[in-house]
């Protein structure tokens, strides 16, 4: 079984090339060791989606540049269907079921300002905001100062691995 990734644009400001940040999300994920059936999706927003959002879910007015969504349910084990007992003759396995690991909605139009700001082009920011939005999906934080320094070296290892030295040519 592998990752499923659903990555979608559902704004105007920028076409986005939805092969290239598909397979730095997949590539990152697996870096941090998701196998197995997986499913994660990958949203391009608008201003107002992401706003909504923002306000929705994590208290905060305006739009941001990156929400990510974890999915925070248990794994279904395996045993016997449908009881789940034993394992015996007879046995028949709950078939594997994708882990449904969260969503990930970036803002096109908000990572463009952030990309002037910060000096950076504006696919370099895009690619940050992909591998942080992941990070975030598998339980990084950044709440504080330990955390940050950890999870801005583990972005830098992920952009070095997989973004800078083969997705961009």
């Amino acid at each position: 079984m592998s990752i499923d990734l659903f990555v979608t644009d559902e704004q105007d400001y920028v076409v986005m090339d939805i092969a290239k940040w598909s397979t730095l999300a997949e590539a990152a994920l697996r870096e941090e060791g998701v196998r197995g059936a997986a499913e994660v999706s990958l949203i391009f927003a608008d201003e107002a989606t992401i706003a909504d959002l923002n306000e929705r879910f994590m208290g905060k007015s305006g739009p941001t540049d990156v929400l990510s969504f974890p999915i925070d349910d248990e794994p279904l084990f395996a045993g016997r269907f449908p009881d789940a007992g034993g394992t015996g003759p007879g046995e028949q396995l709950v078939p594997e079921i994708p882990q449904l690991v969260g969503d990930i909605v970036i803002c096109p139009s908000v990572a463009e300002r952030n990309a002037v700001d910060h000096e950076v082009t504006f696919e370099d920011e895009i690619a940050l905001l992909v591998v942080h939005g992941v990070l975030h999906l598998l339980g990084w934080d950044h709440m504080i100062d330990e955390e940050a320094e950890r999870m801005e070296a583990r972005e830098q290892e992920i952009l070095n691995r997989y973004y800078r030295l083969r997705i961009v040519k």
